[in-house]
């Protein structure tokens, strides 16, 4: 599968859709994992501001409610009332491939979007992925997070808690994967794992996980999270607790306001910057080229990028 930086990604696409506009109304069904989820929200508030600088274009948004039988409602929804393309932001990645038989059986376009669908290797003709190679999300925090500790004089030996997200689902698998990886290493073979558990992507999930972690009374040196509601959610958790969380090296993944705000005050440590918007407006040029007929490559990557202290600001306004 080609990478494609979001930049090569929109002049393709504009050659086969936004340079044609929308020469023809189109009618777009969305459906969200869920709508309580500061990432997912800037998500689909990408897709409807970008929707709405084109004036024939209608977008159907639904809240999947985190209930993958209510996500496949919805799709069955979206056909019945025979929109021209729909977009899926999945509950479940392993639910995926229901999902691509029906709109592959109604011959409706369909674009997955942020969560790497887990049929990805046998998308039908008119399906796509929009998204970010997870092996560089994990990768990325984890990699920093081991110079941190290097840097802290931590180099013979450092004990780490992970955060996982759902275990259902393609990021939370291979975010997980890369911190093992990065660990396996020479360079970071001195950090040991000392409990690895999920908190489903959720900030009161991963306070209550932290505040269990800080009962047991094994020290550590740093937590690493899957994404930055469950950094921010063990971060709450070692105030209440009186731990100096300046001192503590924190990792998170998606660069959202409240992590940047995290940063800027000392917590957090690290966070890797998703491009949320980027894959909102990607996912619906995307759709729109696959219901015109254009031929789009099957993944389209918009790359992760490291954020730190260091350049912060660079990222303040983009999540």
């Amino acid at each position: 599968m080609k990478k494609l930086a979001l930049a090569a990604l929109m002049g393709t696409l504009l050659m086969g859709t936004a340079m044609t506009g929308s020469a023809s109304a189109a009618n777009i069904g969305v459906s969200m994992a869920q709508f309580n989820d500061n990432f997912l929200t800037v998500l689909r508030n990408g897709i409807i501001d970008y929707a709405k600088t084109m004036p024939d274009v209608t977008l159907q948004v639904e809240d999947g409610g985190n209930d993958v039988n209510k996500q496949l409602s919805e799709v069955q929804n979206f056909i019945a009332s025979k929109v021209d393309a729909i977009i899926v932001n999945p509950v479940d990645t392993d639910a995926t491939t229901a999902i691509s038989k029906l709109a592959a059986d109604a011959n409706i376009p369909l674009v997955y979007v942020n969560r790497q669908p887990s049929n990805m290797d046998t998308l039908p003709a008119n399906q796509a992925f929009v998204g970010s190679d997870e092996k560089d999300s994990g990768t990325l925090e984890t990699k920093q997070i081991c110079k941190l500790l290097k840097d802290g004089g931590k180099g013979s030996g450092a004990n780490v808690y992970v955060m996982q997200g759902q275990l259902n689902n393609q990021a939370a698998v291979q975010r997980t994967q890369d911190i093992h990886d990065v660990i396996a290493t020479s360079d970071c073979s001195f950090i040991k794992i000392i409990d690895q558990q999920t908190a489903g992507w959720q900030r009161d999930q991963a306070q209550s996980l932290m505040a269990n972690w800080l009962t047991a009374g094994t020290p550590y040196d740093a937590v690493i999270s899957n994404n930055d509601e469950m950094a921010l959610g063990a971060l709450q958790a070692m105030k209440a607790a009186g731990v100096d969380t300046k001192t503590v090296i924190i990792g998170g993944v998606d660069a959202t306001q409240e992590a940047l705000a995290s940063m800027k005050a000392g917590d957090l440590k690290v966070t890797v910057f998703q491009d949320a918007a980027g894959q909102g407006k990607g996912a619906l040029d995307t759709a729109l080229a696959l219901a015109k007929g254009t031929k789009v490559d099957k993944a389209v990557w918009v790359p992760f990028q490291l954020v730190t202290p260091e350049n912060i600001d660079t990222y303040m306004s983009k999540n």
